[in-house]
């Protein structure tokens, strides 16, 4: 096999890295002495467009600020649309700093302190600590596990939104799962958040990393219906590794969420991104095809390796399956080990920062979360540190 440009081991360290740089480490888990395969950035080098396109931008002396181009708009509606198949306008289009800071300005936008905003767990961190940290109360509705894959459970779910909910964070694909909803799935979701008056907001940032026997749906892109309760969430940040750029957008076609959003932002201040940031996402919509084929086809042999090495080499683990995205989800409730104990094991005796499945919420007991972005060496390196903490 050739050797794939993924296959090259950068060295991060001492970059500002959190997820590699020592200090980090050692204030997240106790050690500077540990392979990290955990936040979820990937170890490999951005599209080489995009590193064009930002020195290219650098050598122009002056940053001042700046407004979108037309051309940007252009990009994404049609990386949306090609991607998607989701025809979108610019006017539907409006940018945040991060996804995160997304949600937070949909929370804030949408509802009131102590209104109830319902989550799926386990899921994504922050959409917890969004929640909280903005006084409004989570209601939750936990994902079932069934054959190994995460399942709604819809009855529960109904009777949740029944308690007055005006804001459902949906997770699509799912983190930590990477599972991709299908088009029933979200069709069934939608109805009920119509029923009830329940305004969507989609997370959708690992949308552009389906594996090659799946595929992703946008929620708002199934019906006219569904798009008018409906804020869409993604970004360039995941899929072309630029998450340190801070540069995500929103898609809505309600005008009134429109405005509901444009005011928060106001009142938050937040005036739009940066140049880099800006000129990174233009060149990876424009660009990134090419290198973003590659990824996926270089992830879902680490996937496949990954599988294959614990089932044969570590039998008390099970990894979920992942539709999407370079993260594993891997179940170690049959060890009968407390969460305690399984980190102490990764972190002590394996060398390993994993994300305790815990930090998502009810369902995530037993559970850790491995990013496999990463070369291969790193990968079989991390492998076998997995199994020395297990055995």
């Amino acid at each position: 096999m050739n050797k794939s440009i993924f296959d090259e081991h950068i060295n991060r360290e001492n970059t500002g890295s959190v997820k590699w740089d020592k200090p980090a480490l050692q204030s997240i888990y106790g050690s500077e002495d540990v392979l990290p395969m955990w936040v979820a950035d990937m170890d490999f080098p951005s599209p080489e467009p995009i590193q064009k396109a930002l020195i290219a931008r650098l050598n122009h002396p002056v940053f001042g600020y700046t407004v979108p181009s037309e051309s940007i708009y252009s990009e994404i509606q049609k990386w949306v649309n090609n991607r998607h198949q989701w025809s979108i306008t610019k006017d539907m289009i409006s940018f945040s700093a991060g996804v995160v800071s997304a949600i937070g300005t949909t929370i804030q936008a949408f509802t009131e302190p102590g209104d109830k905003i319902l989550v799926q767990s386990p899921v994504y961190t922050p959409f917890f600590d969004m929640i909280k940290n903005n006084g409004r109360e989570v209601v939750n509705s936990p994902l079932r596990l069934e054959e190994n894959r995460f399942a709604i459970d819809f009855e529960d779910f109904e009777e949740k939104l029944k308690t007055g909910v005006k804001v459902f964070l949906l997770c699509s694909p799912h983190n930590p799962g990477g599972r991709i909803w299908t088009k029933e799935e979200l069709l069934r979701i939608g109805e009920l958040c119509l029923t009830y008056n329940v305004i969507i907001v989609s997370d959708e940032i690992h949308a552009d990393l389906f594996h090659s026997t799946a595929k992703h749906y946008p929620i708002a892109s199934l019906t006219e219906k569904l798009a008018d309760i409906t804020v869409t969430l993604m970004a360039p940040s995941k899929t072309f590794n630029i998450a340190g750029m801070q540069a995500s957008f929103l898609i809505t076609s309600n005008k009134d969420l429109q405005v509901k959003l444009q005011n928060a932002q106001t009142r938050q201040a937040f005036h739009g991104l940066n140049i880099l940031a800006l000129t990174a996402m233009e060149s990876a919509y424009r660009e990134g095809l090419g290198w973003l084929n590659e990824l996926t086809e270089y992830i879902e042999g680490n996937v496949k390796m990954a599988e294959e090495f614990i089932a044969s080499e570590i039998p008390g683990l099970r990894v979920m399956h992942p539709d999407a995205s370079y993260l594993l989800w891997i179940d170690c409730r049959d060890l009968g080990l407390s969460d305690k104990e399984i980190q102490e094991r990764l972190i002590h005796k394996g060398k390993l920062a994993l994300e305790p499945g815990t930090k998502y919420g009810p369902g995530g007991e037993g559970f850790v979360r491995m990013n496999i972005g990463c070369s291969r060496s790193l990968l079989t390196d991390g492998l076998n540190r997995l199994k020395l903490a297990f055995s």
